[in-house]
């Protein structure tokens, strides 16, 4: 593993090399694209996916063939007004440094999904074709910090635009002000001509297919064998010491590069510009702070010295992953299932409320599920090896006898 593989352009360049499945989708998508855009009514086309299953490399083949055929004035796409939209900060820095190379490309083409609504309002212009990358992370509800001030971002990209292409992930929903299910999703493509896809193979990691599995049962709440194959060609491992966890992450960054703590909630953390402390015994580390550089948080060197959330590993392969599973996750005593403690989330922008949700049991059963999400995109980072250590002392002891079961390389 050199550092050019490691690098987040390499892995979303729209040169990557595509799956044969990949090829087919993306000129499913080119075809759709050419039907409707001159329609004078918008299309959508919707690409369903888990972590890790290439959703992002699609997009970014694809976008760059609309570019290519629009700059080069080639068919129904020559002079196009096109635009990639993604509403994350640290995926956003990657997509402009490729779109830097790229002669096709323009670092304008790339912008936040509110940006995008302002701008097009502002010019009294309609974008030909847009590209949504995570959509599972727009605007559901207003948002005044963000500056989004209609309903649902969505909604308002669909209304200027003559075809919008997006990835979603139910699995990935985090925040309640991006609340969405694929009910919510499709009571918005559904309304216009549209066509659907199901990436499902996992790319990102080398891990058995069983392990990945174990990964799901356990974000469902429930906790189950470890599969005797989990580490054939992964390193997995559960640790019952967090600096032993940390020691070890540290290694294979030096060795090998983008090794990376990360946590779940339920630890201090509040958005003052100071430093914040997890601290598991003899552990103690910061967490990650705000990343003013145009370089991704885990290809930052000393964040090895960090550890890292949903916020910024979202989207992001590292090659290890050591995920420290904090107290809102704990084991139903007497049970071989998983409970959330929302009492101990301290991430507070996790749960504002929202007007068109009043039930209180509905509102619980999807917070919890917002949690048992991020620790999902947690458990599915690492391409290499998934390092896990659980804060509370029943889960922690139970994992670890799980463990000492399986078979060892």
């Amino acid at each position: 593993m050199n550092d050019t593989n490691n690098q987040a352009t390499q892995k979303l360049s729209p040169f990557k090399s595509l799956t044969g499945e990949q090829k087919k989708l993306l000129n499913k998508i080119l075809s759709f694209i050419k039907k409707h855009i001159n329609k004078d009514y918008p299309a959508i086309f919707t690409i369903y996916g888990d972590a890790g299953t290439g959703k992002s490399v699609v997009l970014s083949a694809l976008f760059n063939k609309i570019q290519e055929a629009n700059r080069c004035h080639k068919g129904v796409l020559s002079n196009s007004n096109n635009y990639f939209l993604v509403n994350h900060p640290e995926i956003l820095k990657v997509y402009k440094q490729i779109a830097g190379s790229v002669k096709t490309l323009y670092k304008k083409d790339y912008m936040r999904p509110t940006s995008f609504i302002n701008q097009m309002d502002k010019k009294h212009k309609t974008a030909d074709v847009v590209v949504i990358d995570e959509a599972h992370l727009l605007l559901s509800k207003p948002d005044h910090y963000n500056n989004f001030y209609y309903n649902n971002q969505l909604q308002e990209i669909i209304n200027r635009a003559k075809v919008v292409i997006l990835v979603f992930d139910e699995y990935q929903v985090l925040r309640m002000k991006s609340l969405w299910t694929p009910a919510r999703l499709e009571k918005i493509t559904h309304k216009y001509p549209h066509e659907e896809y199901y990436l499902q193979h996992q790319f990102r990691m080398t891990a058995p297919d069983d392990l990945v599995k174990w990964f799901n049962d356990f974000t469902h709440g429930k906790i189950t064998k470890i599969p005797q194959d989990a580490r054939k060609n992964y390193d997995f491992r559960i640790f019952n010491d967090a600096e032993e966890m940390r020691q070890e992450i540290v290694k294979q960054d030096k060795k090998h590069g983008l090794a990376r703590i990360l946590a779940t909630s339920g630890y201090p953390s509040t958005l003052d510009g100071g430093k914040h402390y997890i601290k598991e015994g003899k552990f103690k580390m910061p967490w990650d702070q705000y990343n003013y550089t145009a370089t991704p948080w885990a290809e930052i060197p000393t964040t090895v010295n960090e550890v890292g959330s949903i916020y910024t590993c979202q989207g992001f392969d590292l090659n290890y992953a050591g995920v420290i599973i904090g107290p809102p996750i704990s084991q139903v005593p007497g049970t071989m299932k998983v409970q959330v403690n929302l009492n101990k989330i301290t991430d507070i922008e996790m749960f504002k409320k929202r007007a068109d949700l009043t039930d209180p049991a509905e509102i619980k059963t999807l917070e919890k599920k917002m949690v048992m999400n991020a620790l999902n995109i947690l458990f599915k980072r690492g391409i290499y090896g998934t390092y896990i250590y659980a804060h509370d002392p029943l889960l922690r002891a139970t994992l670890e006898k799980l463990y000492s079961k399986i078979k060892l390389p």
